[in-house]
């Protein structure tokens, strides 16, 4: 049977205008619009078949390539049209327009393939401090997630004895309504076959998985910047069927520290020093991560002049770590006495010069 012709159309049509044609012909050939027309029923029977074939791009494919219909991948997916009911009509939400009556029969949810399914990844944050951050820290976070039941192993349903399969009284097959028109589907419980020998899981609710909050511990690596997401693997959500669980992924919170601030990474710090210390030079004591360490100021230091202490910021990747830089911030003493103040305009008498000359237009 050419489906291209049932429906009246080429074999390059688009879909557009294979949806078309067939709204065109069942309009016509609808069963329940030719009552006892049997040629009718067997033609419209051809063009749901040939629109359920071109409508789906896979089996389109196929059915181009090898000039025949795909085989349906489930049974338990097939309708098959059932005849009329007129002892009640659909009303309200449950009458149905005519492209909305054959949705479920032209376009059906595949049932369960039982394939593999990827566990869902997880995120959660993690706050640290600063000297954390720089040394590294093992902590833990509290997730809620969904692992394997162990009633039933993860398939979400138990075996049971063999008995009639009570959804479809052990027929195989299910009656589906729409307004007067009844279909009959196979039966997904127990797969057409009408007999039972799995029941659902009562401990998961037949889903093959239970929540659980648990601790997850978390290894912040030494020199880990704030915002930096780290990744602990298969701490996410169980997968289905044997799939693959998903990965837990953690944003670290660096909190700022009150005297170093981090860029990159090098380390910097704002360290105040006496006006004597920079006119004279010195030798300061300035705090460090490997504790307090000496730094020689020469004469003449002026304030906001930075000095590089390399080796002592932040570790890097690489096993090295980054500088500290240390920034001069002067420090004006309260002059009180007499004695003080006559040694400052001594001083500014003797060294005159004007500061401010570059500030002249």
């Amino acid at each position: 049977m050419d489906y291209y012709a049932v429906l009246g159309l080429a074999p390059g049509a688009t879909p557009a205008e294979i949806k078309r044609a067939y709204r065109r012909l069942s309009r016509r050939y609808h069963p329940g619009l030719n009552p006892g027309d049997r040629q009718a029923e067997a033609l419209f029977e051809r063009i749901t078949e040939a629109y359920a074939t071109l409508s789906d791009p896979d089996r389109r494919r196929h059915y181009d390539t090898a000039g025949a219909p795909q085989a349906p991948v489930s049974a338990s997916a097939e309708f098959e049209f059932a005849g009329f009911d007129f002892s009640f009509a659909a009303r309200g939400t449950d009458a149905a327009t005519f492209s909305e009556l054959f949705a479920d029969v032209l376009h059906p949810v595949l049932q369960d393939d039982r394939r593999a399914e990827q566990g869902a990844d997880l995120h959660a944050a993690l706050s640290v401090t600063f000297e954390e951050s720089l040394r590294g820290v093992d902590r833990q976070v509290v997730v809620t997630r969904q692992v394997t039941c162990s009633a039933c192993a993860g398939a979400g349903r138990i075996r049971s004895p063999e008995g009639r399969c009570a959804h479809c009284h052990a027929t195989g097959k299910v009656r589906w309504a729409r307004g007067h028109m009844v279909f009959a589907k196979s039966c997904a419980a127990c797969g057409g076959t009408g007999r039972q020998r799995y029941e659902p899981c009562q401990v998961c609710g037949a889903h093959g998985r239970l929540v659980r909050g648990e601790p997850v511990p978390v290894h912040v690596p030494a020199g880990v910047h704030d915002g930096a997401r780290l990744r602990v693997p298969e701490r996410g959500h169980t997968g289905l069927r044997g799939g693959r669980t998903g990965d837990l992924y953690v944003d670290v919170q660096v909190q700022p520290h009150s005297l170093f601030r981090r860029a990159g990474d090098d380390l910097f710090i704002v360290v105040p020093v006496a006006v004597h210390e920079a006119v004279l030079g010195a030798r300061i004591e300035v705090p460090t991560l490997d504790g307090s360490m000496k730094l020689k100021i020469p004469a003449g230091t002026q304030g906001g002049q930075r000095f590089r202490m390399s080796g002592r910021g932040a570790p890097t990747h690489a096993g090295t770590r980054g500088d500290l830089i240390v920034e001069v911030k002067l420090v004006l003493p309260v002059v009180a006495d007499e004695r003080s103040k006559e040694l400052m305009r001594e001083f500014g008498r003797l060294n005159s010069e004007d500061v401010r000359r570059d500030l002249q237009l």
